[in-house]
């Protein structure tokens, strides 16, 4: 009985800042203010309150731009986490304007939609994905392309820093930093999480949504460390492979330490 009391004020909390931020987001996207930059990490910061995510932050954003931070990805939380520090937009797949919700969050935020299956739309969707960053967009890119079990960080797809490449002549230094990312879902309840816990955190793509939702809500106390990096400047010059290597090796190196109960190490 206490869980669902808890999973309806969280539910209640949520709706009520969203009926008052919504109109305002809106309005700001129809109009070009600013501020429609700011709202969504107001909203995140409440949607992490109420669901009991802690975030613990080690080391800080770069401050240049053009800047495209490239973190794992294990959960639909990492969204949220990600989103609570910073004013951010994300490159996702084009499905995800379809998902209830999230979809729906997702393009209030902004959010560049790519279909990476249709080859003849590369060239634009690097451009517009370019074009953001080199408009002072703070751009996220979960380069793995998928989510894994959060105990790991898979392969880097090497083809998804096409976009940084694509921003490098739109910039005023001539170059990109993408900085690496490490999310760690760490604690649960106060108590380190291990391996076998972390599907409470983590989200594979056979997951359900709902259900997977629901057990996060009534967890209400995970603990997530979320660790920044020494930045790669992409220049024209760069080799593509080279840097998707060196930013999955910082990744990993830092998603290992938190892991370890060292985050930051």
């Amino acid at each position: 009985m206490i869980n669902w009391l808890r999973i309806g004020f969280s539910l209640l909390v949520l709706g009520l800042v969203t009926l008052v931020l919504l109109p305002v987001h809106l309005l700001a996207i129809r109009f070009g203010w600013r501020v429609s930059r700011r709202i969504p990490r107001i909203w995140h910061k409440v949607a992490c309150w109420v669901l009991g995510i802690r975030v613990r932050v080690h080391g800080r954003i770069d401050r240049r731009r053009p800047l495209m931070l490239a973190a794992n990805h294990a959960s639909w939380q990492d969204i949220l986490v990600l989103s609570s520090i910073a004013d951010v937009v994300f490159i996702a797949k084009s499905e995800v304007k379809s998902w209830p919700v999230f979809g729906t969050l997702a393009r209030w935020q902004q959010s560049v939609f790519v279909v990476r299956e249709d080859k003849r739309r590369t060239g634009d969707q690097a451009r517009e994905i370019g074009d953001r960053m080199a408009g002072g967009e703070i751009v996220v890119l979960f380069p793995e392309g998928t989510t894994s079990d959060g105990n790991r960080l898979l392969e880097v797809k090497s083809s998804l820093f096409g976009a940084a490449a694509s921003a490098v002549p739109g910039s005023p230094t001539g170059m990109v930093h993408v900085q690496p990312v490490a999310i760690a879902y760490t604690g649960i309840h106060g108590m380190p999480m291990g391996r076998y816990s972390r599907p409470i955190s983590a989200w594979p793509g056979d997951v359900e949504l709902v259900p997977h939702l629901l057990d996060l809500m009534k967890a209400a106390a995970i603990e997530v460390d979320v660790s920044f990096g020494e930045s790669i400047d992409y220049t024209a010059e760069s080799n593509r492979k080279h840097v998707s290597a060196t930013v999955e090796k910082r990744i990993r190196r830092m998603l290992s330490a938190s892991l370890r109960g060292r985050p930051g190490a």
